[in-house]
Parts: C-alpha cells; sequence; structure tokens
C-alpha cells in the first residue's frame, strides 16, 4: 500500500471525508495530521490515522503565537515526533488545504524521496503513480548531496525564523502598552518617531504601533494626533493617519478625525479631478470608514453627530468627489399616480432586515385590489454580494457607468418597470442600489429608521429619485436633516410609528411582577443596560424585591476599546449582583409577550432611539414605562420628552427609581398606571391606527386608503 501523509488546517466536514475516501480508494494508507479539535467532526478509523495538534492558544509558546497562520502550523508540526516517523516513511506528502502548504513544503526538504503536492486530485495522481512504480515506491532510503543540502537549507531556514521572531517578539515587548507605562520609555519611543532621517516606510509602521500602544496604556487620549509630520509622501501620511485615527475611534476618541479625513479626502478629490474613479472611491470608502466609524457613533454614550452635525461633517460635505456621491442626477419623468385601469402594483423591498416588515407585508398582501411582490436582497446570493460591494457603489456613483452598475440595474431595473410603488425598508444599501436607476414613472418610498443616520449609506443615495421619505419620529427627521442636507429640496417628508400589532401583548400579569424590571434588548451600547443597573441599585438600597429582567445578548466586546470597556465593567456589575438574584439574565426570547406577563416595570435606557418598540410592547402589557430622557436628544425640541408622556420621562436613575417606587407602593396602584399605559399605546401606536396612515401614503386616491383594518 502506497502511504500517504496529509495535512489538514480546517475542519471541513463531509469535504475532508470525501478527500480521504478517494485517496483511500486509490490504494493509499493514510495518516492525516489535523489542526483543529476532532471533536468537530468524526473520522472513521478504518479511514485514517488521525494525529490532533494542539490548538490551545494558550499553551502556545510566543514564537508559536506570532507567526503568521501557515507558519504557525509548521511551528507547531516541526518539532512533533510522530509525524517526523511518518514523513520519513511516507510516499506522498500531501496538503489538503491552503493553510498547510507551507508545512508540506518544509517536510518535504528534509524528505525529498516521497512526492509533495497541494490538493486531492494531485493526490490521487501521486498515489496511482506511486502504486504504478513499486520501483520508487519501495526504494531504499539514501542520502544524497542533495538531500543533505536540502535538509541543511532547512535547517539554517528554521534557525533565521526562529532568530527573526526572537527579535519581533522583543520589538514588540518593547513597544508594549506595559513597556509605555514607563514615562522613559515612552519619552524614548515618541522620540524615535518623530526623529528626522527615519524613511517614511519605517517611520509609518513605527508610528501605528506607538500609537496604539500609548493609547492602550493611556500615556495618550483616544484623540491625540498622531507623529505624522515627518512624513513627506501624501499617500504615506494618510494611511498613517487613517490607522491611528480608527485606532482612536474604536476607543471612542473623535479629535484626529478631521486631519485624517482631511488628508484622505484631499487624496480623494485629486484622483477624482484627474478622472481616477477607482481611486477615488478608495479613499472615500477609507474616509467613510472613518467618519461614520461605530466607535464614534455606535460603542460610545456620545456622537460628535449629535454636537455639532455641519462641523464634524464640514470637510466630508466641502470634498469635491463626496459631493459627487449624492450628487442629484434626476428622473427622465415624475411618477404617475396608481392606476385605475388595473390592480396596482406594490414592490416591498429590504437588504437583509425585515423586523418592521411583518404587519406591512401581510396588510397588502392580503388586501384585494392590490398586486404585491417583496424582495430581500440578503437572500438572492448574488445581489447579496452587491450589497456588499461599497467600493462598487462607490466607484459607479463617481463614474456614472460601470460594470456593477450594469449588474444591479439588470436585476433590479425589470422590478421597478413592473411596479406602480417601490417601498423601501431602512435607507441602507437597498435605496441606493434602487436609486442608481432612473426609476421613470415609477414611485420611490424610502423609510428611515436610526441606524442610518449614522452611517455612511444616506449619503450615498440619489434623493432626487425618491418621491417620499418616511421617518419613525419627529427627532429623527431633525436629525437626518441636519446631516443630509441635500434633503432640503429633496422627497417629501413624513413621521409614521412603526407597524406593530400590540394586541398579542395584552396578558393578564402575575402579582409578583410589580417589583420585577424589564429591559428588552441590551445588545449594543447605545442601549446602555448599566443605567438600568444603577436604577436597580437605587430601589435595592430600600427594598430588596426588585429584581431587573435583561432580555436579549450582552453587547459585543470585539468591536474595539470603547465597546470592550463598558463590556467588561458591565460583567462586573453582573459578578456583583447576580448571586443574589437581583438581576436575571434570559438572552435572547422567542416569545416576548409571554415573557413580559412576569415584568411589571419596562424600561427604555438607551443613550438615543428613534421610536423603541420593545418598550411600546412592554407598556402594552400592563407594565409601567419608566422612559430615560434619551441623552442623544436631551435639551432639543423633540425627542423622548416629546415622543411619549411628560410623566413617562425621566432624566436620571435617582428619577426613574423614585416614579418606580411611587407607582408600585400598591398593586393597585401598580394596576392602575401599568392599565393606563397599556390603553395609551393601544390607541395610539397599535397597527389598527397606523395603517390608515401607511394605506394613505402607499396607496394614495385608491380604494383601498379607505379600507378599515382588518386582522390577518
Amino acid at each position: 500500500m502506497t502511504q500517504v501523509l496529509a495535512v489538514v488546517g480546517k475542519a471541513r466536514g463531509h469535504v475532508l471525508l470525501d478527500a480521504l475516501g478517494q485517496l483511500r480508494a486509490a490504494g493509499a494508507t493514510i495518516s492525516v495530521v489535523v489542526n483543529f479539535d476532532v471533536s468537530e467532526m468524526t473520522i472513521p478509523a478504518d479511514l485514517a490515522d488521525v494525529h490532533e495538534l494542539n490548538t490551545d492558544k494558550t499553551e502556545f509558546p510566543i514564537r508559536v503565537r506570532m507567526a503568521s497562520a501557515s507558519r504557525r502550523l509548521w511551528t507547531k508540526i516541526r518539532r512533533d515526533r510522530w509525524i517526523r516517523g511518518q514523513a520519513r516513511r511516507a510516499d506522498v506528502l500531501v496538503a489538503l488545504d491552503r493553510s498547510a502548504i507551507h508545512a508540506v513544503w518544509e517536510l518535504a526538504q528534509r524528505n525529498p524521496r516521497p512526492a509533495a503536492v497541494y490538493g486531492l486530485a494531485p493526490a490521487v495522481e501521486a498515489v496511482e503513480a506511486a502504486a504504478a512504480d513499486s520501483t520508487g515506491a519501495t526504494a531504499p532510503r539514501t542520502t544524497t548531496a542533495h538531500a543533505v543540502a536540502a535538509f541543511g537549507r532547512a535547517m539554517a531556514r528554521d534557525v533565521r525564523d526562529d532568530t527573526r521572531l526572537v527579535v519581533k517578539v522583543a520589538a514588540l515587548a518593547a513597544v508594549s502598552p506595559k513597556a509605555m507605562r514607563v514615562p522613559p520609555v515612552a519619552a524614548a519611543w515618541s522620540a524615535l518617531v518623530a526623529a528626522p532621517g527615519l524613511p517614511d516606510r519605517v517611520r509609518a509602521k513605527l508610528a501605528v504601533r506607538v500609537h496604539r500602544s500609548m493609547i492602550e496604556a493611556g500615556r495618550v487620549q483616544p484623540g491625540a494626533a498622531p507623529p505624522a509630520a515627518r512624513i513627506t509622501n501624501d499617500r504615506t501620511k494618510a494611511d498613517v493617519l487613517l490607522r491611528t485615527a480608527l485606532l482612536e475611534a474604536a476607543a471612542g476618541g473623535a479629535t484626529s478625525v478631521p486631519e485624517a479625513a482631511g488628508a484622505l479626502l484631499a487624496l480623494a478629490d485629486r484622483a477624482y479631478a484627474d478622472s481616477q474613479p477607482v481611486r477615488a472611491a478608495a479613499d472615500l470608502q477609507h474616509t467613510a470608514s472613518l467618519v461614520f466609524h461605530r466607535g464614534l457613533h455606535f460603542d460610545s454614550p456620545t456622537s460628535p453627530l449629535m454636537d455639532d452635525p455641519a462641523a464634524f461633517l464640514a470637510q466630508w460635505r466641502a470634498s469635491t468627489a463626496a459631493q459627487a456621491l449624492w450628487a442629484p442626477r434626476e428622473r427622465v419623468a415624475t411618477a404617475l399616480p396608481p392606476p385605475t385601469d388595473r390592480p396596482m402594483r406594490l414592490l416591498i423591498a429590504t437588504a437583509g432586515n425585515a423586523n418592521f416588515l411583518e404587519e406591512i407585508r401581510k396588510r397588502y398582501e392580503n388586501m384585494p385590489g392590490l398586486e404585491v411582490r417583496y424582495i430581500d436582497l440578503g437572500e438572492d446570493p448574488q445581489l447579496h454580494k452587491a450589497q456588499n460591494n461599497v467600493r462598487g457603489m462607490m466607484e459607479h456613483l463617481l463614474s456614472g457607468r460601470s460594470p456593477y452598475g450594469n449588474q444591479v440595474a439588470e436585476a433590479l431595473g425589470p422590478l421597478i418597470d413592473w411596479a406602480d410603488t417601490v417601498f423601501i425598508d431602512w435607507c441602507v444599501a437597498a435605496a441606493v442600489m434602487f436609486t442608481m436607476i432612473d426609476p421613470g414613472t415609477t414611485r420611490m418610498v424610502i423609510r428611515l429608521h436610526s441606524f442610518e443616520a449614522f452611517g455612511w449609506w444616506p449619503h450615498l443615495v440619489d434623493f432626487s429619485r425618491v418621491d417620499d421619505l418616511i421617518f419613525v419620529s419627529d427627532h429623527l427627521r431633525d436629525l437626518c436633516n441636519q446631516v443630509l442636507p441635500q434633503l432640503t429640496d429633496g422627497p417629501r417628508q413624513h413621521v409614521i410609528s412603526n407597524a406593530m400589532d400590540l394586541r398579542p401583548y395584552v396578558r393578564p400579569k402575575d402579582d409578583d411582577a410589580r417589583f420585577t424590571l424589564g429591559l428588552v434588548g441590551i445588545g449594543s451600547v447605545a442601549k446602555d443596560p448599566r443605567w438600568a443597573i444603577e436604577v436597580l441599585r437605587e430601589l435595592r438600597k430600600s427594598d430588596k424585591r426588585y429584581r431587573l429582567v435583561l432580555m436579549g445578548d450582552d453587547p459585543e466586546p470585539k468591536f474595539g476599546k470603547a465597546a470592550r470597556d463598558y463590556y467588561e465593567a458591565l460583567v462586573a456589575d453582573y459578578e456583583e449582583l447576580e448571586p443574589s438574584g437581583a438581576i436575571i439574565r434570559l438572552g435572547q426570547v422567542t416569545d416576548v409577550a409571554k415573557a413580559l406577563v412576569e415584568v411589571g416595570v419596562i424600561l427604555s435606557t438607551s443613550v438615543r432611539e428613534s421610536f423603541h418598540c420593545a418598550l411600546v410592547e412592554g407598556a402594552a402589557s400592563g407594565a409601567v414605562p419608566v422612559v430615560r430622557d434619551w441623552p442623544f436628544f436631551a435639551g432639543k425640541e423633540h425627542g423622548a420628552h416629546s415622543l411619549y408622556p411628560a410623566d413617562w420621562v425621566v432624566d436620571s436613575p435617582q428619577a426613574a427609581a423614585s416614579r418606580i417606587r411611587q407607582l408600585t407602593r400598591s398593586e393597585q396602584k401598580w394596576r392602575a398606571a401599568g392599565g393606563a399605559a397599556s390603553a395609551y399605546v393601544l390607541a395610539t401606536w397599535d397597527w389598527s391606527i397606523i395603517s390608515g396612515d401607511f394605506d394613505r401614503l402607499l396607496l394614495p386616491g385608491t380604494a383601498a386608503d379607505t379600507l378599515p383594518y382588518t386582522s390577518s
């Protein structure tokens, strides 16, 4: 039998089993080295002899952790006695995936007799060739001058790589955050980065590394400017400014954004003036990733867009290349009213998020005299890829024509031609793609929620091709008009609340619910669950019966320092309060209405919301609503204080605790307050009320807009 040693870096399920099966069928006896936990998949013993490498990263020496993925695999293999023995006996060495190529090449340098191949087809050919050539397959192992030389080179390479890793590890240790906490070390590195005579390439790499460590060590504020002044090349300087500003944005700092954005936009404007849309689009995308970074707007309790939108976006708006992204391209004709000689055709579209469309679709898909189609770009493989191609969108908007634009027109053009009205939910990728196409006489309607106001998507939308723009609240409309001046002479604007069927939430509450606070949705820093915990602490100072139920996944710490710091503080809160039962985490809840039966007080603790459906659903259930005056909008004309009844809204955890104590003082008072809140939201925001607003907007002048609401 032909002896095969196969190396695979990643678990691939049936793909790996099929590969081993084909090698076995070709007449091979297989030993396979796997760089994953074998519990992830089962490899039958009669198929291959499996040797599992250690995957516990905490046990790796630092030279392994610092290596690249392919070299890391080889570093684990090279000192493994079992693998060395198998390699000496093998007739064929096989890398079954890309990450294993380097390891197999290194094994082949030390064992020149066996064939070394990458991929299944070459491996099968090598096995068949070895089986056919019995002489080659059983040739004695002789040490030739070539083999000795190859082995010597391999050993020299190992020594060189180890030496480089030692030097790299030492250098990184010297410039680590721990080292930067020592004042003389920090001063020395700062002086070195700013020293004259360093090549731009060296200074750029060093500047980013030092600046990152300085931020993590607390030596500089997140907004401190990086030492890029001595870099002479504009492209290299812009790259350094971008990379360091992104580090700071992830930590919540925004003061270095203007310098970095200015450098990138200058390059974009230059490329745009030189008719280089590809280059300009790249610089614009980098700028957008910085200006609209989630660390600045989503993972922080504040946002520079709320302080002064015009000032923060001044450079972005002044850029000639950026202006070309949202420049009005107009339409060849105005939208026609609904037809009278056939059913009206309504296209409902979104891009990967249909959370707020259920009631709308249900109503119109079941409405007589109306033809409805629905498309989710995220569910179509081709369109899903296109909706994530921000660079392609920008290149098309800058040039006016592109293969990407042709692809979008081919996919979406026929849908626009079919429809009388296109309703696009969320002003994100779908809105950009649909407005890349001249809609002709088709009416275009877009609904904008909250997320979009803090992102780049609306800046790519051609609002000259949009007839109506829906906001879910007045304060969101105010913000968007500040952020997007192109709306001034743009589409008609409407404020219509989210479509919610609130009746299923009306259920009798348990008596014990009176002392249970509920917060639904805690998956982002903007939801600020720690504010709810402060309310709980205030309440428990005088009454230990109060507890807090949290529904949803915790905020993700992976998005940057600001998100990580918040998450770690939240975990510390859990460790303090969970053991006593004061906090109960339910995680993702499939039946929220059922879970709310046990909640007597529903909280909205966010720093910003557009409407906050979960709060309204909780109020519909009969829970007493307590709403933080969302800081992003507090003090402005519109916000939580104008959206909800004034007595629902509080400005501090102490005020929230006071309202809760007052309204839960007795069961009678608590039930009366909850019942009043439920009656109010049902009469104001239930779909039976709001559906008429949608009918009047989407179906004007048709018999449908006069139809009463009926449950389906």
